[in-house]
Order: structure tokens, then C-alpha cells, then sequence
């Protein structure tokens, strides 16, 4: 579909084509969510001009290849309004609308909220407020690519409650993203209640001109205002776009327009016909032949050339934070499409050695953990190597944000630093003690907790490559080398740190306490005992086989020692491996963070809290 003139106001003609296509839509979304038995109609039918305009009118979209990089983009932040999405894609001819019937079936593509399953959506929407940081990530990604093209989101005015709105349109305000737009569908109903500002559309313009957009109120139903507004914003330079659409929750239908408790509520079989005759059209579908539509392939990461090889003389310490903005440098030597940002602790995370090498594939995500994690989505989706990197106590912030990636079948990396009391002196709000169970419980999940900076590096490596959600723990003081720079790290696998054929348990830490289980390994040594010692660099996924040989070669007693809660961590992870292979411990001890911890010295703190060497070298003596 050829784009619109930004020149000349549109036609007649034109207009009344995208009334019928935008009646078409309400109508379609009516009946599907009644075959359904379930779904949000009325939420469709007060964005159908909106829907249709963008679709019909302003954008660039191929419907044989409705995910191409060289079209534009649309993004249905109120993804629950998914039917009118669905309708366009039919309408468009993506898939015919006899398969719009198959709404929220269990074979079905077309699921109740979108997903990427279905062909022309980036990311699962659903969960309200991330739509505009996914669209920002998609308008980064084609202004690096240098591509025309543009990004279109539709929010609710509901969802507009989200803080997460705000952090994505103070961002796109503050990169100037300019092909951007944003669809506003104020239809002044909530679920349970009228929305905070309702019809107020002065307060939602002058908040989104004080972050910076260009912002202008129209009515949503007008639908040559809504396409001489989708103008309008082409052809606005060095701004992002804000239409904030004045609409009515089930419009066209007046025994239902404007009125509470509808939201969610499809129309009965019995009440659809007179619906129908009251909004003036009815549409014959065909049954559905069963064919799925579904995609049956996602974006995967871009492959590229092996980077240099990490380059540490033996015995130095570095912090693997540190190891991490290295890794990155390397990569980008070999990766153009590698895009680094970071929640404003560049100079903590060590980022800024990225960003002083490639400062056009660095962004500043500030103190906005959500909107940094579904930037990345959208990075990912328009084919980038996102790399998102915070305190990993904050990413609990973006918890959800890193959920719903894992449901669009994202890939994306995130670095989380100043993990655990080994922090030392700022305290108990800096330490991540959650992290291993938060990631852990992610679909499609990795978990990588480096111990020198050379497995640093080279699990940063890793998941440059690898699909789906990745998560790199890196800790705060600094460590010594402990591995040769050519050294591999596969997926799943661990180390062995120490090992003789006298061992009489296995240990196994990762980051800090791999390096107090090397020095608990010396001192029961110096008494006569050895001790099999395991750097578990990745967490999840696990070999339950491998480290139930390493257990039987040591009488099967085991020892656990991890910077982080009891719970979900480490030793859960360890235990729940081996009984999935058959293998129960003899005798084991899981050390942890054993209780609630304060600020002092990383030392004192590692000792005070359970997790030190000589803690190790107890739980070995009683196991023994």
C-alpha cells in the first residue's frame, strides 16, 4: 500500500473508502469476539478510524511480508483490543477474514492478546504501558539502518496511567525520534471506572508537549481529521508525534456507545444481530478452512566473525562489570549490529568502554529500567543485538518488562552488576540477593554468572549469539584471572576449578564464591582433606548428568555456597538438576545469604552473612 501524500489534504474519495474500512473493522472485531464467546469489542471499535487510517492510508506496508524491515511499523500497545488488529491484517490481506473466527481458539494464532506468532506484530502486548518503548526501540533500529520508514504505536488512554509511557516518551522526546508516532485512542473508560483525566485532552496534550512531542487533539472519529492529522505528523521533522484522539468506547453502536461495564464484554449471539443493524453493516464471512497463518520463524541474531580473544596477563584482578564493557568493545568490532544501552551506571557496568569505541550504537536509557528492557524488544525485533546493562537489584523494576520479551520470543541480552553483599558499604537497597530466581523463572532463559573476566568475556560472547532471554551476573570487587584466553564456555557447562581422585565433597559457587571455595579448597587441604571445587558460570540451563559425576567421583556429598537468597538460587538450581536425572545427594549443605544484610566491608559482610571460606570449609567437615 502506497503511503499518503503529506502535501495535499486527502480526498473524498479517499475519506470515505477509510470510513468503510474503519466500519468494517469495528464490525469484524464485533463478530470474532462473539464466536470467541470472549474479548474486548468495545475497545476495538473506539480506535477503528485510527486503525484503519494508519493502515489504509499512512503506512507503508507489504501484506506478503508484513514484518519487513523496509515497511513500516505498527505497535497495538493496547493489546487488548487485539481483534482490530487482527481485522486489518485480514483486511489487508495478510490472512483472509474467515480466520478472524478463530479467535482465542486453543489452535489458533490469533491468541487474545497479539503475539508474534501473528505475521505484522514486533512484540506481545497485553501487559499496558510498554507498546512506546518497544516503538522507540523499532525507530532507534531504523534510524540506524537508515531506513524510511516509520513506527506507529496505539495506546489507551487507561494504559496512559502506566509510568512506563511517560519514561518512553520523555526518551523518544529526548533522541528527537521523528518516526515515531503516537495514536492516543482517549475513549475516557476504564475497566471498573472512567479513566483519571476522562475527556480532558488539554492535560494529555500538554504533557506530551513537555516531553517534547509534537502534540494536537482531534476527533477519533472524524476520519478525515484522524488522516489529515497522520499527515500532519509525516511531515514533522526533529520531534516525535503525538495524535490524541477524542473517541467513544463502542462507537457506532448507540446502546452500548459511551456506556460502563462493557469493557471486555463481547456482544451475546443473541444481542450480535441487533447490534449489527444498529451500527449498519453485516458481513458474511466463510468458515474457516483451518489452515494456520501462525509464523514459522522469528527473528534469530545476526551471525558474525569470532571477535578477538580477551587478553589478560595471569594473576591480575579485574572485575568481571569490567570484563563486561571490554566484551562489548570486541564485539562491536565484529557486530555491527550490536546497540548497547544502559539505565545511566555506565561507569558502573562499564558500558562507556563501548560507547567511547562505537558512540552511534550507545544510547543513554537513564533511570528507567522499564522502558530500557522494551526498547530492547524493540531493537531485537527490528533485527539489533540489544545489550541492556543496570544494577541487577533494578532490573526487579523491569520484571514484567523481561516476562512479556520472553512472550515475544525476544532476544535480548541484559548485564545485571553489583550483585549480592559482596558489595559491600552501599548497603541492602544496592544488592541483587533475587536476581538468580527472577531469571531463572524467564521462558527461554539463560543464566551466566562469570568468575574471572575472561569467562565474562566470553559468556558476553555467548549470548551474542545465543536466541531468547540472556542474563549476565557480574559482581562488583574485583577477582583474579583464572582461565586462559582461549578457553570456551559452552551452554550448558561448568568448570572445575580443583580436583584430585582423594576429593570427599563437591562445591560448587560461581562469581565471589567460587574464589572463597578455592580458598575454603587450601585450608581443608592443609588438614588432610580434599575437595572437588565447581565454577558454575552457568546457571541455567543445567546439566543434571554431568555434575551427578562430579557428585558420585565425591561419595555424594555436596556443598552449595551462592551470594544470593535461599530461595530460587543456586542451590534450588543444583538440586533440582540432579533429581531431574535421578540423582540424589548423600549429604549436602546449601549455603546462602542468611540473613538480612547492612552495609560494611565486602569481606566482613561475604564472612558475617554465611557465604565465606570458612563457612565452606565447615559445611564440608560436616558432611564428611
Amino acid at each position: 500500500m502506497n503511503a499518503a501524500s503529506t502535501t495535499a489534504a486527502p480526498s473524498t474519495s479517499t475519506v470515505e473508502t477509510i470510513k468503510e474500512k474503519a466500519l468494517r473493522l469495528s464490525v469484524l472485531s464485533m463478530m470474532a469476539t462473539t464466536a470467541a464467546g470472549s474479548g474486548h469489542p468495545t475497545s476495538c471499535m473506539s480506535a477503528a478510524e485510527l486503525v484503519a487510517g494508519t493502515f489504509f492510508y499512512a503506512m507503508k506496508f507489504d501484506p506478503k511480508n508484513p514484518n519487513s524491515p523496509d515497511g513500516d511499523r505498527f505497535v497495538l500497545s493496547k493489546g487488548h483490543a487485539a481483534p482490530v488488529l487482527y481485522a486489518a491484517l485480514a483486511e489487508a490481506g495478510v490472512f483472509p477474514e474467515s480466520r478472524l473466527m478463530t479467535l482465542r481458539q486453543f489452535g489458533s494464532e490469533l491468541e487474545g492478546h497479539p503475539t508474534p506468532r501473528v505475521p505484522g506484530v514486533d512484540a506481545a502486548t497485553g501487559s499496558l504501558g510498554q507498546g512506546l518503548s518497544v516503538g522507540a526501540g523499532l525507530a532507534i533500529a531504523a534510524r540506524l539502518d537508515k531506513k524510511n520508514t516509520r513506527v506507529y504505536v496505539l495506546v489507551g488512554d487507561g494504559e496512559m496511567a502506566e509510568g512506563q509511557i511517560w519514561e518512553a516518551a520523555e526518551f523518544a522526546g529526548h533522541y528527537k525520534l521523528d518516526n515515531i508516532t503516537l495514536l492516543a485512542d482517549v475513549n475516557a473508560l476504564g475497566q471498573s471506572e472512567p479513566t483519571m483525566y476522562q475527556h480532558d485532552m488539554e492535560v494529555y496534550r500538554r504533557k506530551f508537549e513537555a516531553e517534547g512531542f509534537a502534540a494536537e487533539v482531534i476527533d477519533g472519529h472524524d476520519v478525515a481529521a484522524v488522516l489529515a492529522a497522520l499527515d500532519r505528523a509525516k511531515a514533522t521533522k526533529g520531534r516525535p508525534q503525538a495524535i490524541l484522539a477524542r473517541t467513544i468506547k463502542g462507537h457506532g453502536v448507540p446502546s452500548v456507545a459511551g456506556k460502563q461495564h462493557w469493557h471486555g464484554k463481547p456482544f451475546s449471539k443473541e444481542e450480535l444481530p441487533g447490534a449489527l443493524k444498529e451500527i449498519g453493516l453485516t458481513i458474511q464471512v466463510p468458515p474457516d478452512p483451518g489452515k494456520s497463518y501462525a509464523r514459522t520463524s522469528l527473528p534469530e541474531p545476526p551471525d558474525f566473525p569470532a571477535p578477538a580473544a580477551p587478553d589478560y596477563p595471569a594473576g591480575k584482578v579485574v572485575a568481571t562489570r569490567e570484563a563486561y564493557g571490554y566484551a562489548l568493545k570486541r564485539l562491536g568490532a565484529v557486530n555491527p549490529h550490536l546497540v548497547a544501552m544502559s539505565g545511566d551506571v555506565k561507569n558502573s557496568t562499564f558500558s562507556e568502554i563501548f560507547q567511547d569505541a562505537y558512540p552511534d550504537h550507545f544510547y543513554q536509557g537513564y533511570i528507567a529500567e522499564q522502558n530500557l528492557v522494551s526498547a530492547g524488544v524493540g531493537l531485537a525485533a527490528h533485527g539489533k543485538v540489544p545489550f541492556l546493562d543496570t544494577f541487577a537489584c533494578f532490573l526487579s523494576r523491569a520484571y514484567d518488562q523481561v516476562r512479556m520479551a520472553a512472550i515475544s520470543r525476544s532476544n535480548i541480552n541484559l548485564c545485571g552488576s553489583h550483585c549480592g553483599v559482596s558489595i559491600g558499604e552501599d548497603g541492602p537497597s544496592q544488592m541483587a540477593l533475587e536476581d538468580i530466581a527472577m531469571f531463572r523463572a524467564i521462558h527461554s532463559s539463560a543464566v551466566f554468572y562469570p568468575s574471572d573476566a575472561v569467562s565474562a568475556e566470553r559468556l558476553t560472547e555467548v549470548m551474542a549469539r545465543r536466541p531468547g532471554i540472556n542474563y549476565l551476573r557480574t559482581s562488583r570487587p574485583k577477582t583474579p584471572i583464572l582461565y586462559s584466553k582461549d578457553e570456551k564456555f559452552p551452554v550448558p557447562g561448568f568448570k572445575i576449578a580443583r580436583q584430585s581422585a582423594q576429593d570427599k565433597a563437591t562445591v560448587i559457587g560461581a562469581g565471589i564464591t567460587l574464589h572463597e571455595a578455592l580458598k575454603a579448597a587450601d585450608e581443608l587441604k592443609a588438614q588432610g582433606t580434599a575437595i572437588r571445587v565447581i565454577d558454575l558460570y552457568c546457571v541455567k540451563p543445567l546439566d543434571g548428568k554431568a555434575l551427578g559425576e562430579q557428585l558420585a567421583a565425591t561419595g555424594g556429598r555436596l556443598v552449595t555456597v551462592e551470594d544470593h537468597w535461599p530461595e530460587g538460587g543456586i542451590g534450588e538450581a543444583v538440586l533440582s538438576a540432579l533429581t531431574q536425572v535421578g540423582v540424589a545427594p548423600a549429604k549436602f549443605k546449601l549455603l546462602a545469604v542468611n540473613g538480612l544484610p547492612h552495609s560494611g566491608k565486602p569481606e566482613e559482610l561475604v564472612d558475617a552473612f554465611g557465604i565465606s571460606a570458612r563457612h565452606i570449609a565447615e559445611a564440608v567437615r560436616q558432611i564428611s
